[in-house]
């Protein structure tokens, strides 16, 4: 199957253990002979979503740990993109995409002994559209929701109100994990001190901005097609400890306080390297790190404005003095590993000559300071950002002094991510940088298409949102191609959107932990990582 299984609309697959691929990493894993049990992985992030819930979290930092405690129905394979079996065993869809049929593995159970069956998908995916602000990645993927009919202990269809080609890809995702019964119908909040899932691991406690310490998951036998073991995870228990300060990270990693570090600097990458710690990276697939404006917002409607931002920024050399080596400058409004990328950096040139004569144009005029002013508005932007990884306020600041240089006043505003959803939701905000990671197109419609969240506020009827809307139920993948590639001009074309630099995930791992490898959407699976001295 290409991508995501959809140029067949049946798969069904033999559960066979295939090597993970995509990168992994840590440790001269020649060197360190088998895997073998036990031990404890400490792991450095920078941030806390504030929340313990799969489908309430969307930065890397907290899907790392939340990853591990709930399964899915599928599993995408890093290297093909493909879509493999997981929980469900073969899948099918009608040919409208309107209905999507699974068989389910046997004899799978929730930490807390209830069994994952058909009753148990349904009332997880049931509970979905009545999340909060929280849950924006969830419900795009099941947008159209009509239910899910259980027709057997292992057998369901979901039903979408229109063609839903992208839902299966969404089955391989954290975000629609799924949980047991008690844990699904709480509320929103309670979810968030921690929900019981069929994961490898079980959530052990939960520490808001502290740690997240998660142990092994006894009896484990129904790990995904693409984990490189049966069984039960090697390890006995990983710990996820918040360090906002890179340089603390970085120390603790080199003094053995912890085994692997997130959010890896430029000036890291040498001395890490040097110490002979291993860098594994992997580039996310998704929207790439950007200026997304509040289309309802003056500046947001201001096309003059939103071309002379984008044509002021080196994206160049915000990538070379910030990010990591493997980083790339960001192309379109898609990351260029996503599928259905479509190249358009000639539309993303840095030309701050074009970007002055853009405003002289629309009547922002330099003032004393060298800021413009219209009718006595400052051309002032106030950007909101998240501390999700530790180079957002470096490439900020460096984003601010291009765009000083052409009389555009950016003010940073830096917020904690716990409240990133309530304020997009709330719609109090001028422009947002951000990015979100997932390997199917469609990100781009739960981003900007007007039937969902809609948090950035597009206008609805425009042909974008047509496009955005129709992609996402086509079946011809050339069509969906064209669509979605139609839909990345009219983005980056009209400045809608303004990417900046691609997201590469680069951890560093120490000389006793291996293979802690990556997934389809750079983020971390721990299953068969394991430690040379427990």
């Amino acid at each position: 199957m290409k991508r995501t299984g959809l140029a067949a609309l049946t798969a069904v697959a033999a559960l066979v253990l295939a090597a993970c691929g995509g990168g992994g990493g840590g440790g001269q894993a020649a060197d360190a002979g088998p895997p073998r049990p036990g031990g404890t992985l400490v792991f450095a992030v920078s941030s806390d979503a504030g929340c313990a819930d799969p489908q309430q979290v969307g930065s890397n930092d907290s899907i790392y740990s939340m990853r591990q405690v709930v399964d899915s129905l599928t599993d995408q394979d890093p290297a093909s993109g493909d879509i493999r079996p997981w929980l469900a065993t073969s899948w099918q869809s009608n040919p409208q995409a309107t209905e999507w049929t699974f068989q389910l593995r046997p004899g799978v159970t929730f930490s807390d002994g209830t069994p994952l069956d058909a009753n148990a998908v349904k009332t997880t995916f049931d509970r979905v559209p009545s999340l909060g602000a929280r849950g924006t990645l969830p419900k795009g993927y099941l947008a159209g929701y009509q239910g899910t009919t259980v027709t057997g202990p292992t057998s369901f269809t979901v039903r979408f109100a229109q063609p839903n080609v992208q839902f299966l890809q969404g089955t391989s995702t954290h975000s629609l994990g799924i949980f047991a019964p008690a844990s699904a119908a709480q509320t929103d909040d309670q979810r968030c001190a921690g929900v019981v899932g069929s994961g490898p691991f079980v959530l052990q406690t939960y520490t808001k901005n502290q740690a997240t310490i998660l142990a092994k998951r006894a009896g484990y036998s129904w790990g995904s097609s693409l984990f490189t073991h049966p069984g039960e995870a090697y390890l006995d228990r990983a710990e996820f400890r918040v360090v906002p300060e890179s340089g603390v990270r970085t120390g603790s990693l080199q003094s053995g306080e912890v085994d692997a570090i997130a959010s890896i600097g430029p000036q890291d990458e040498a001395p890490l390297a040097g110490a002979g710690i291993e860098l594994p990276s992997r580039a996310n697939p998704g929207t790439p790190f950007g200026i997304v404006f509040n289309q309802s917002t003056p500046l947001g409607q201001d096309a003059a404005v939103r071309e002379a931002i984008s044509a002021a920024i080196n994206r160049q050399e915000v990538v070379s003095a910030v990010y990591t080596s493997q980083t790339r400058p960001a192309t379109s409004a898609l990351a260029s590993t996503t599928p259905d990328y479509a190249d358009r950096s000639a539309a993303l040139a840095f030309d701050p000559a074009r970007a002055g004569a853009v405003l002289d144009a629309a009547g922002w005029a330099p003032g004393p300071d060298g800021i413009r002013a219209r009718a006595g508005q400052r051309l002032t932007l106030p950007l909101i950002y998240a501390p999700v990884i530790a180079t957002n306020r470096p490439a900020l600041e460096l984003v601010q002094q291009q765009l000083r240089a052409v009389g555009i006043d950016l003010q940073l505003q830096e917020r904690p991510v716990a409240d990133t959803a309530t304020i997009q939701q709330s719609g109090q905000f001028t422009a947002f940088w951000l990015n979100v990671s997932r390997a199917d197109p469609d990100i781009l419609r739960a981003q900007y298409g007007t039937a969902g969240p809609n948090t950035f506020r597009f206008p609805a009827g425009t042909p974008l949102d047509a496009l955005l809307t129709a992609q996402a139920g086509t079946l011809d993948e050339a069509q969906r191609t064209q669509q979605v590639a139609q839909a990345q001009e009219q983005l980056v074309g009209q400045h809608l959107v303004i990417p900046v630099a691609e997201l590469t995930t680069t951890l560093a791992v120490g000389p006793d932990a291996h293979d802690v490898a990556f997934d389809a959407s750079s983020r971390i699976q721990l299953h068969g990582t394991w430690k040379s001295t427990p």
